[in-house]
């Protein structure tokens, strides 16, 4: 019987949403034992004075299995 945990992750790039999602998945395995899917929730930009986007960022949740 498996068994795996969801826990969430904010994670966020000055280059792309891709590159954000890029950035949490690393940290996550580098953390978490089994990772094994990701998906993301929610996506935010931050803007700078001039309306120009300057970060972007992502909710994400990542599923891992718990080990016996």
């Amino acid at each position: 019987m498996t068994v795996a945990k969801i826990t969430e992750i904010k994670a966020s790039s000055t280059k792309s949403f891709d590159d954000a999602l890029r950035v949490g998945v690393a940290r996550a395995h580098k953390t978490l034992k089994n990772v094994k899917t990701a998906w993301i929730e929610n996506q935010e930009v931050l803007l700078d004075d001039k309306g120009e986007i300057c970060e972007y960022r992502i909710h994400m949740k990542v599923t891992f299995v718990l080990e016996d």
